[in-house]
């Protein structure tokens, strides 16, 4: 049973680097969704550091097929991405299995969503045009894969404006928690250009992602401090709220975080409770998980 486990394990890896972009971007969503149980099982364990063997048959897998289907999405193994989710501990454990970490790369294994190289030019919309909540605004939109499961990208001619995730709920849900943020605009759906859109976030592009930022202008003050946490680190409420010019604004800063449209971009997933705690995200603790894993993992290899 093993060798055919082995030779159907080759075989996949052989067909896997055939694949185009697109196509590459897409079994990685596809990856997420078959991990999001085991993450978010994860998320609430990480501490503990839990075996393979456990977190296999929590979710139902064997140890070989939960190893290597986690390896290919996250870039590494569950052991060190685990590592990487202890903040604290992150970068001393990462460089101690350094040799796990340039073993998974080697392997030709796919890396952790380039967020690490993602570069991002922001611009916030007036107070105006915030107020009005899309009024007199083209939006197109659409679906596309991310490493994180399927997106929904929501795009101005001046830039991405939003990007949300489909969950359990389904599309309908993920697009009307969107649609409300933007209620007047004119939305146009146009999944190719999502596609495009979600390529050059997440699979390429030398040129920096555009973001526009559209809301009030406490929120937007907010969403640039975010932008302050370097990747693979976190910072907490009350760091964001003092960088966002309100230090003892703890509840405004809150809401403003879990409004923020642009899930990854605009790093909300970097903020945590002062214990270390990670908090509720407005896309899945797990979701959380994964993204602040990848990062860590990501910066600990470029560095």
């Amino acid at each position: 049973m093993a060798n055919k486990e082995t030779a159907m394990a080759l075989d996949s890896e052989i067909a896997e680097t055939t694949l185009s972009p697109l196509a590459r971007l897409e079994a990685q969503s596809q990856d997420y969704a078959r991990m999001v149980q085991a993450l978010d099982w994860l998320a609430e364990r990480w501490l503990d550091r839990p075996s393979l063997e456990d977190a296999a048959e929590a979710i139902g897998l064997s140890p070989f097929h939960f190893q290597r289907t986690f390896t290919r999405w996250a870039g590494v193994s569950p052991k060190t991405f685990m590592a990487a989710i202890a903040h604290a501990e992150a970068r001393k454990a990462l460089d101690a299995g350094a040799s796990v970490l340039d073993a998974a790369f080697d392997a030709g294994l796919s890396g952790p969503s380039r967020l690490h190289d993602l570069f991002i030019a922001h611009e916030a919309v007036t107070p105006g045009e915030a107020r009005r909540r899309g009024e007199g605004l083209d939006l197109t939109w659409g679906w596309a894969p991310t490493p994180f499961g399927k997106g929904l990208f929501a795009m101005t001619p001046r830039g991405l404006a939003g990007l949300g995730f489909v969950d359990g709920a389904g599309e309908e849900v993920a697009f009307a928690d969107m649609h409300r943020r933007f209620p007047a605009a004119n939305w146009v759906r146009d999944d190719q250009a999502a596609a495009a859109m979600a390529l050059h976030a997440f699979a390429g592009g030398d040129s920096p992602l555009p973001v526009v930022l559209i809301g009030p202008p406490f929120h937007v003050q907010v969403w640039k401090a975010l932008l302050r946490i370097p990747t693979g680190e976190t910072a907490t409420y009350g760091q964001v709220a003092s960088w966002a010019g309100k230090p003892k604004a703890f509840q405004a800063t809150g809401a403003a975080i879990g409004a923020n449209p642009l899930a990854l971009l605009i790093p909300c997933h970097r903020a945590i409770a002062k214990d270390g705690r990670l908090t509720g995200y407005h896309w899945g603790l797990a979701r959380k998980a994964a993204i602040l894993g990848s990062e860590a993992v990501a910066a600990a290899k470029a560095a």
